[in-house]
């Protein structure tokens, strides 16, 4: 018997050393091709090194999705918004067979023909030209069974306007064949609320079927000023802070200005208006396709809201309609693209909420480029540039504030981050950071210069949030000013 037990365990020994050694081949693997490619930034390597820690458990998960999807198929889910690198990590999912799905807004039939052809040129099988996507994915997790390969579905939520009933279908084919398949399935998304809905609603058919979930966000604070760093050793910080305004830390347009030899504000800002900046449609682009026929009270409310009117009383006023509820619900929760804030500790249904765009970058282009897109209709780019600096100053305060609101968070050392305002909109408070575990508040004004701080304003407001606010009384109290001078 002692032989017996002793046997499977060095069978099973064996086996854990087998898959040590295939993860860590894979790792080198996905190491070597993250290093070279990842985001074609070969000049920000050192960058990531020093990120080593994350970069090694994302490694991880990459060579872990690959390795898992050779016992059984896989389903990994990637949200995060447009340019911030969702297809550059989908191809480093697999070291094997590639083949690459984007869901076009056309018809499933000529969809299906486009998937076809990818099929039978990356794996040389002849498959006909099928109509509906049910049948080419049930012949593909037919196919995975006999020879492991990867399909990245890209955009995968724009299947509910192309045909709503793929999301059952793929479900249906998933759960009959996934565990005799050896399918890497990366299914990839944009519109982050959509695709949350599709995962992670029970009602929804794909409900609980992602085996692994990746959301991809901005650089953060400290990488932002470390690549600026690495291209500007004499940067300012009125450099860092207009790098931050336009980009928001998402990698495309980090690297665009980067690569261009934009290091300065100056240069910065003088390139949103070159002739063929990429920056200047950049919003429709991302955006027109999106809200379809209606895209011209969304693309109205938006600039509203960059332009400053946070409530929806002054948005309504300046737009002269009556109800505009319909469009802040669909613009926060389905497509995720603005935030409505509360003052800090209020309850969910108070009427006191502000809205703001949640994108640095859109905040930005609706602010300037789609407010006067006359001027830029009539190629007078130098007069739009004239009004991006004349403006610029309002638009970086506002920056300044989600700058540190960002970094705070970044630490990890609070339980609940925002600001104050009460009902009349007076007594605003910027930044509010509580650890209610320690019993401790940080209460901080956001200014440009310093020097515009009054300490005795502040605690004027202080005093009024702690009368107002209950959860903060008895809580050590420490405040103070953020500037320029302290990024």
């Amino acid at each position: 018997m002692l032989k017996e037990i002793e046997a499977v365990r060095a069978k099973l020994q064996k086996k854990i050393e087998d898959r040590e050694q295939k993860l860590n081949g894979l790792m080198d693997m996905c190491r070597e091709r993250w290093d070279v490619n990842w985001y074609g930034y070969e000049k920000y390597q050192d960058e990531y090194n020093k990120r080593s820690a994350k970069l090694e458990k994302e490694l991880k998960q990459l060579a872990d999705i690959i390795a898992q999807s050779r016992d059984e198929a896989q389903m990994t889910v990637i949200t995060g918004r447009r340019r911030i690198g969702k297809t550059e990590l989908a191809m480093h999912c697999g070291d094997q067979t590639i083949l690459y799905f984007f869901v076009a807004r056309k018809t499933e039939r000529l969809l299906c023909q486009d998937f076809a052809r990818e099929v039978e040129e990356k794996l040389g099988v002849p498959i006909g030209w099928p109509d509906s996507f049910a049948s080419l994915f049930r012949y593909v997790m037919k196919l995975s069974q006999t020879r492991p390969f990867t399909i990245i579905i890209d955009e995968f939520q724009e299947f509910v306007r192309v045909n709503p009933a793929v999301f059952s279908e793929i479900q249906r084919e998933w759960d009959l064949n996934k565990r005799d398949s050896h399918l890497n399935l990366i299914i990839s998304g944009s519109v982050f609320t959509l695709m949350k809905r599709i995962f992670e609603d029970y009602k929804e058919p794909l409900f609980g079927r992602a085996n692994n979930q990746i959301h991809m966000r901005p650089f953060s604070t400290d990488v932002i000023k470390n690549i600026l760093k690495d291209h500007n050793e004499e940067y300012t910080n009125e450099d860092l802070l207009t790098l931050f305004t336009i980009t928001g830390g998402v990698p495309w347009y980090v690297a665009l200005l980067m690569d261009k030899g934009h290091v300065t504000k100056n240069g910065m800002l003088g390139y949103l208006t070159e002739d063929n900046s990429p920056f200047i449609n950049e919003g429709k682009n991302m955006l027109i396709e999106e809200f379809g026929p209606d895209y011209g009270m969304y693309f109205s409310i938006l600039t509203c809201i960059a332009g400053g009117m946070r409530t929806r009383g002054e948005i309504e006023g300046e737009l002269r309609e009556k109800n505009i509820s319909s469009y802040l619900d669909k613009l926060e929760r389905y497509y995720g693209l603005i935030t409505r804030s509360l003052p800090i500790f209020a309850k969910e249904t108070s009427k006191k909420s502000k809205y703001r765009l949640s994108d640095n970058f859109l905040t930005l282009w609706f602010r300037f480029f789609y407010k006067y897109q006359a001027i830029i209709a009539n190629d007078a780019l130098s007069q739009l540039d004239t009004i991006i600096r004349r403006d610029y100053e309002t638009v970086a305060g506002f920056m300044l504030e989600r700058y540190f609101e960002r970094k705070l968070r970044e630490t990890g050392r609070f339980t609940r981050i925002g600001g104050y305002w009460d009902r009349k909109g007076e007594n605003e408070i910027d930044l509010i950071a509580v650890n209610e575990i320690e019993g401790t508040a940080e209460v901080y004004e956001v200014k440009m210069r310093s020097k515009r701080y009054s300490d005795t304003s502040l605690c004027s407001k202080i005093e009024h949030l702690v009368q107002n606010c209950k959860e903060l009384q008895g809580m050590k109290i420490t405040h103070g000013v953020l500037s320029l001078e302290d990024m």
